[in-house]
């Protein structure tokens, strides 16, 4: 990895789900890396609905199941933020077609969609939000962990 810092910025619709999730999946993967210091790191929502709020409660409930601290709360992404982040990525293709039709005229960061990097081929990150229980959130986690994994030994990251 090169000693310049990377940011990232992780995005769904409200950020109280999957891009808290993946949030804290890839800060647990730099961390136990010992790579921490080489990125930012955050989160944010196309949508406003959720501003200033915890994520979900099955979310969280998840992110302790599997050790991942998380205190952030949720915010709403801002132009500014397609300039301060090298790589903004969403986890469907509404969310990506949001993040272009916002992204103003020559902003700098590479929009992915995370599942692109999925070994397991599944594009679009599990949406659990309007599920019973916490099973979305568990095969959410799955996916994060496994597309977080897959773009930090991408020759994004080298």
């Amino acid at each position: 990895m090169v000693n310049d810092k990377k940011s990232v910025l992780f995005i769904c619709l409200g950020n109280i789900c999957r891009s808290p999730l993946a949030e804290a999946v890839f800060l647990k993967q730099i961390n136990d890396k010992g790579i921490a210091g080489n990125f930012n790191v955050d989160s944010a929502a196309i949508g406003s609905w959720h501003i200033g709020k915890r994520p979900d409660h099955r979310a969280i409930k998840t992110m302790e199941n599997h050790n991942l601290p998380y205190d952030n709360r949720c915010r709403q992404i801002t132009k500014e933020d397609f300039n301060k982040f090298d790589f903004i990525f969403g986890m469907d293709d509404e969310n990506m077609s949001d993040l272009k039709r916002l992204a103003p005229k020559g902003s700098s960061a590479k929009l992915f969609l995370l599942g692109e990097f999925d070994p397991n081929k599944e594009r679009i990150i599990r949406d659990p939000y309007y599920d019973d229980g916490s099973e979305g959130f568990e095969k959410c986690y799955e996916q994060c962990v496994r597309c977080c994994a897959a773009f930090l030994e991408s020759e994004h990251c080298k």
